[in-house]
């Protein structure tokens, strides 16, 4: 399949390249230059200049960028050049609002528009293992489905345009949720004096058991927050959600604190840290630290 891919960062550049690796034409877009040619180079894709470049003549185009606004330019500045009855897939994690818009827009001009968030992180992306939530038209994803394998590991539709987007949503409830709970876990477990380690092994197989537990105790309980989902991105998705659920009357008091408690760890410079840095501010009164 001929695809245009536009945003190349931590989670867009793996992405593009397991497209390529698959036997797709890919032109990959990004607003750095350099990371967009670097990214050429190393995969065997094709450098495009512009969104339109990379949109050109496409039959799949797929975005990973920041947020409704980006979502809405890249949108406006390659719908036209993709080709007829083209679909679009945005991995971005937006507001459901967008998601819709951008759907209308695309079905005016007679393409396809797909809300498609993942979760798995940047791990997920390299090793092609993202779960993708997807909101939209089930025959233009059925269309596409056997591309996202590429990088997927499943592939879910929820509904109409927005529903991969609220999908999403509920995936940062929960993991918000379970970050807090793991944070005190181990704020508990030093301030008690316990081995972090030896007690991680004792309730790790139980009922406590979590990605977050198995990918995160360790590295917080050694305040080591330099990887993974930065707290800026989290906030920014908290934020779509305490937003959606002032729409549609969702009680999220949990959430709502948490979001709270990301704030202070961006006060303490943990802007580009781990979600797993909620521990950080609970370490600081943790006795004999």
């Amino acid at each position: 399949m001929k695809i245009g891919f536009v945003g190349l960062g931590v989670m867009g550049a793996p992405m593009g390249r397991h497209l390529v690796q698959a036997g797709h034409e890919v032109a990959g877009f990004n607003r750095s230059p350099d990371k967009a040619r670097d990214w050429a180079a190393a995969t065997g894709g094709r450098f495009a200049a512009t969104v339109a470049e990379a949109a050109g003549g496409a039959e799949l185009l797929v975005l990973c960028v920041g947020n409704d606004d980006d979502v809405r330019q890249v949108t406006g500045e390659g719908l036209s050049h993709l080709a007829a009855g083209a679909v679009i897939v945005d991995h971005t994690t937006t507001s459901a609002k967008v998601a819709r818009e951008m759907a209308g827009l695309a079905t005016g001009q007679g393409s396809a528009f797909i809300d498609a968030p993942v979760s798995g992180g940047q791990a997920g992306a390299e090793n092609g293992q993202l779960s993708v939530m997807a909101g939209g038209d089930a025959a233009a994803l059925a269309r596409v489905e056997p591309v996202l394998m590429s990088y997927a590991k499943a592939v879910k539709h929820m509904g109409p345009s927005g529903s991969g987007q609220l999908t999403k949503m509920v995936n940062q409830i929960a993991i918000a949720g379970v970050v807090q709970g793991l944070a005190e876990a181990v704020h508990f477990a030093q301030s008690a004096g316990l081995d972090t380690d030896a007690a991680y092994d004792a309730i790790s197989k139980g009922a406590a058991q979590s990605w977050q537990m198995d990918n995160r105790w360790k590295t917080a309980a050694r305040r080591e927050f330099d990887f993974g989902f930065a707290v800026d991105w989290m906030r920014k998705d908290l934020g779509l959600v305490l937003d959606e659920a002032r729409a549609n009357g969702a009680h999220l008091s949990l959430t709502a604190l948490v979001d709270q408690f990301y704030s202070e760890v961006q006060s303490m410079g943990g802007s580009r840290w781990d979600t797993s840095s909620l521990a950080a501010r609970l370490q600081d009164r943790t006795p004999g630290r």
